[in-house]
Order: structure tokens, then C-alpha cells, then sequence
């Protein structure tokens, strides 16, 4: 008999649970997960959201950028600098404002420099010029950033206009000396014109009698920044930016305070700017390359490019290099010339700054030719520029401006002056002889977009009006009155008169030390170590 197998038979119908129910029980708990997981999705950015509002509402311990600036940079409200006066219309193309700040964290500019520091000196920044406002206010105002405290500005030609000088004097921490017939009288009694360290430079036109008024109006400062509590003083002009490289913040008053208590000098070597355009129109905010200075680069480095960094100029740099310096304010201290300082009663401790300069921006437009030129009644020959100019260039520059046309002035310019040759650029920068510094210009372009220099003309105008209602109604009562500066300058002139006695070894003006004048940099003669001691 024939044996089967049983047919098998389907377990689920066996124990009643009909097979298609599973399915759907699956995709029920998938799109569940994937319901939970979007509502996270959802939910997470609204969090996070509304939790960056209540950090901002409430501080919540976030570090604004505007924070870390100095406690010295705090501000008043800026609603100050909303309202600008249409008086200011002559300078709007150098100083206009912007609407949109690149500069947010300032939140304005006032500068308290009164409060007590003991880590950090107070420096004064003394200078003798004639330019406009489109020049002297970003000049000014950077320097407050970088923490000069005070400004002693002796005036005259357009700096002394009264639509200048009325807005100088308006600024905390600046003042405006004039050159008055009082001023000229007190200085021609000073006692450097018995003296020999100056007397070289006597009775000499244009550049040298420029360099005489300059030592005696730092003479006189000398009283002033110490009678107002100053710490440093320093000489620099109108074209010049102090570059505090090397300091742990980008701070004059950080750089000197860690200079040792011995040291009476810091020397400051200049880099010269390099325009790479004819058509600068404000240097400060639109050049950002230097040439280095002979001291911050290797012996072998300045002497191995030497040509090519001097382009055929006479020397490696057009005007001068041998740099200013900051003086610590001190019994007997008096000026050595526009370059440095010297003391009645010791040779001063000296040093030389590694990183630090003062940038120059000289020759940076093409009218600086024809300014220069109209500034110096010299005749335009070689022999003649010889009493009116110490360094080359400039002589040259003279008789080019006086001679040739103004197609000729521009090509002239644009061969010696202007760095338009890109692969000498690039090579140069590789080196080292070339270098960019874009900290100044960063920082005037922000004051300007902040409205800082719109600001204070526009302060000053609104000042002046009720100066002048305060004046004709003092006037009205007392006719002899006299105003304050002619008073301020004589009383300090008197002072310088009557110095104490220098000891009898330093009797002719501080030994056998002559006034340090502009001089330019070594030379290829130089190379074989002749002529390098005064460097």
C-alpha cells in the first residue's frame, strides 16, 4: 500500500490570525517616527530663536565687540553727530560722511585722557603747520585713537584762518597757539640764538628758516606739555603718522609704557610712502605702501636692491630717514632740531625702535610740487636751491615745479614719484623693502564714515555763534579786555626765558651736540661702512 505525505497547511489560518494584518501595523509606527521628527525640526530653529532674543534682550553675559575697546574711547550718545552744518560745504569732498558707518563700535568720539593711569603715560604730540582742515583733522583724530592725549598746534597761514583754528580750537585736548607779534618778540629773546647747536640754520630762507621756527616753537612747548601734565613729548608734522608697531595694543601710550624709566629718547625710524596713483586726493585713506626704513631691514637686503628701490632719485628715499623721536619731559630737556631732542645737563639715554615708525607721506599728491614751490621764493637753479633746500629731491623737485610745463610736471612726477610698475612692486614687497601697513588707512576712512570730522566742524559753528554773542556782549562792557591766547603765549614764553642755568659744561647748548636736520639714508658709497656712524 502506497504511503503520502501530508499536505502542509498554513500555521496562521491554523491558529485563527489572518496574515495581512501585519502591513499595516508597520506603517503605522514608521510615519509616526518620521511625524516626531519633523515636529523636532520644527521646533529646535523656534527654540534657539527665541533663545538668542532673550540673551539679547536681557545682556545674558554676551561680549559685544564694542566692549573691549578701551574704557578711555567711551562715548556720549550719537545723536551728536546727526546734525551736520552746511558752513562746513568747503570741506565735504575729504570729509563728507556716510551713511552707512564702517566704524560701529566707536559709538562716537570723545576721548578722556584726564583720568588717572599709572600703567599708561600721557604723550603730547607738538607741531607747527599751515595746512587746511582736510588735512590736520584726520591727522589729529588718528592720533587720538592711537592715545596722544594733547596737541600743541602752532599756527599760521591757513591753519590760523578762523573757519580753521575755530574748529582746532573746539577739540578737547588741543591748543592753538598763534603767531602773534607777541609770540615773534618772546622767541626772538630765547636764549637758542646765543647758543651754537642751532646756529647753522640762522638767517637762511625756506627750508632752513622753516627748521629755526620749529626749534623754537618745541622749545616753547616743552613748558606747555609739562605744565599740563604730560609725560612724552614729540614732534611730528601734518604729513606724519605715528605707527606703533611692536606694542601689545595698538597704542602709542602701551608703546612708551614699556619703554624702561632710564631711557630718556625713543627714536622712531620713518617709512616713506609709495603712491602707486597721480591722483591721490587724500594720502591718509588711500595709501597703504611704505618703503622701509635702512634700519628695519638687513644690511644686505637695503644695499642689494638699492637701485631698484631708488629708481634714479638721488637718494633711497626722497626726502628724509634718519626719523623723530618721542622725549621723555624731564628738567633741562630742550629740542635738537625738528628730528630730535637733547638735554642742557647730560647726553641723553637713547633707543631705537625695532618695529615702530612714523610713516611719511610726502610728495603723496602731485600739487604737493607746486605748493612746495609757492611756499619759497628761491630762483629755480642748482646753485640757488642750495640755500633754500637741505635735501636733493626737494631741489629737484623745486626746479622742475618753477621750469617745466605741467605735462612735463607729470611725467616728471609719474617716473620719480609714482610706484606704477607692478612687478617691481611685487618683487620689492617680497624682500621686505616694500611693505603695507592698512591700520591708518582703516582707521581715518572710519572716522570719516562715522561723520567724526563733519561732526566737529559742524559742532564748532553751532560754538562759535555763541562765542561770538558772549564777545560782543563782553565787549560792550569792557572795551580793554584781552583775549586769552596773546596772554597764554607770553606768560610761557617768559617761562622758557627764565629756565634754570644749565650747568657750566653745557653752557653753549647741551656740549658739542649740533642740531639734528633732515638727512637721507645711507647710500651705495656707504656700503664699505664709510658714513654709517650717524645712523
Amino acid at each position: 500500500m502506497r504511503r503520502t505525505r501530508p499536505e502542509p497547511t498554513d500555521r496562521s489560518h491554523s491558529e485563527g490570525m489572518p496574515a495581512p494584518a501585519q502591513a499595516p501595523s508597520a506603517a503605522a509606527a514608521g510615519g509616526a517616527a518620521w511625524r516626531h521628527l519633523l515636529l523636532l525640526l520644527t521646533a529646535l530653529p523656534l527654540a534657539l530663536a527665541l533663545l538668542a532674543f532673550a540673551l539679547q534682550w536681557r545682556g545674558g553675559g554676551v561680549d559685544d565687540a564694542g566692549s573691549r575697546w578701551p574704557a578711555r574711547l567711551a562715548v556720549p550718545a550719537p545723536s551728536r553727530l546727526q546734525s551736520l552744518h552746511s558752513s562746513a560745504a568747503s570741506c565735504v569732498e575729504v570729509l563728507a560722511a556716510s551713511a552707512a558707518p564702517a566704524f560701529p563700535y566707536l559709538r562716537g568720539w570723545s576721548f578722556h585722557f584726564d583720568a588717572p593711569d599709572t600703567h599708561h603715560p600721557k604723550v603730547c604730540v607738538q607741531t607747527s603747520t599751515s595746512a587746511g582742515l582736510d588735512q590736520i583733522l584726520p591727522w589729529l583724530f588718528y592720533h587720538k585713537v592711537v592715545g596722544v592725549a594733547h596737541f600743541l598746534l602752532f599756527v599760521e597761514g591757513k591753519a590760523a584762518k578762523p573757519s580753521v583754528a575755530g574748529v582746532l580750537e573746539s577739540i578737547p585736548g588741543v591748543k592753538v597757539v598763534y603767531r602773534t607779534k607777541e609770540l615773534e618778540e618772546q622767541q626772538a629773546r630765547s636764549r637758542i640764538w646765543d647758543e651754537t647747536w642751532l646756529s647753522g640754520f640762522f638767517y637762511k630762507p625756506c627750508n632752513y628758516e622753516l627748521f629755526v621756527k620749529q626749534s623754537l616753537n618745541m622749545e616753547m612747548a616743552i613748558v606747555m606739555a609739562r605744565e599740563s601734565g604730560m609725560d612724552w613729548i614729540m614732534h611730528l608734522d601734518t604729513d606724519e603718522l605715528l605707527y606703533p608697531g611692536g606694542a601689545s595694543e595698538y597704542s602709542i601710550r602701551r608703546l612708551l609704557a614699556d619703554v624702561p624709566e632710564d631711557v630718556d629718547m625713543v627714536i622712531f625710524p620713518n617709512y616713506e610712502s609709495s603712491v602707486e596713483r597721480d591722483d591721490i586726493k587724500d594720502p591718509f585713506s588711500e595709501v597703504s605702501m611704505f618703503k622701509k626704513n635702512y634700519d628695519h631691514l638687513p644690511k644686505d637686503t637695503y644695499f642689494g636692491m638699492y637701485k631698484e628701490a631708488t629708481r634714479g632719485n638721488p637718494n633711497y628715499f626722497i626726502t628724509y630717514g634718519n626719523g623723530k623721536s618721542a622725549a621723555r619731559i624731564q628738567d633741562h630737556l630742550r629740542p635738537n632740531g625738528a628730528h630730535r631732542w637733547h638735554n642742557y645737563a647730560k647726553s641723553p639715554n637713547e633707543i631705537k625702535l625695532e618695529e615702530a615708525a612714523v610713516l611719511h607721506y610726502t610728495y603723496t599728491k602731485f600739487s604737493d610740487l607746486t605748493s612746495r614751490r609757492d611756499r619759497c621764493g628761491c630762483k629755480p637753479t642748482k646753485e640757488d636751491v642750495k640755500r633754500c633746500f637741505m635735501l636733493d629731491f626737494d631741489r629737484a623737485a623745486f626746479i622742475i615745479a618753477s621750469t617745466a610745463s605741467e605735462e612735463d610736471m607729470l611725467r616728471w612726477y609719474n617716473e620719480r614719484v609714482v610706484w606704477n610698475d607692478k612687478q617691481l612692486n611685487l618683487k620689492l614687497l617680497r624682500k621686505g623693502v616694500l611693505t603695507r601697513i592698512y591700520a591708518p588707512m582703516a582707521i581715518v576712512q572710519g572716522l570719516r564714515e562715522y561723520g567724526v570730522f563733519t561732526s566737529v566742524i559742524a559742532a564748532a559753528v553751532d560754538n562759535a555763534k555763541v562765542r561770538l554773542k558772549e564777545s560782543v556782549d563782553r565787549n560792550s562792557t569792557d572795551p580793554d579786555h584781552e583775549d586769552g591766547p596773546r596772554t597764554f603765549v607770553a606768560a610761557n614764553a617768559r617761562k622758557i626765558l627764565n629756565v634754570v642755568e644749565p650747568a657750566p659744561a653745557y653752557r653753549d647748548g647741551g656740549g658739542a651736540s649740533a642740531a639734528v636736520p633732515p638727512s637721507s639714508p645711507p647710500g651705495l658709497d656707504d656700503a664699505r661702512g664709510e658714513g654709517l656712524a650717524r645712523w
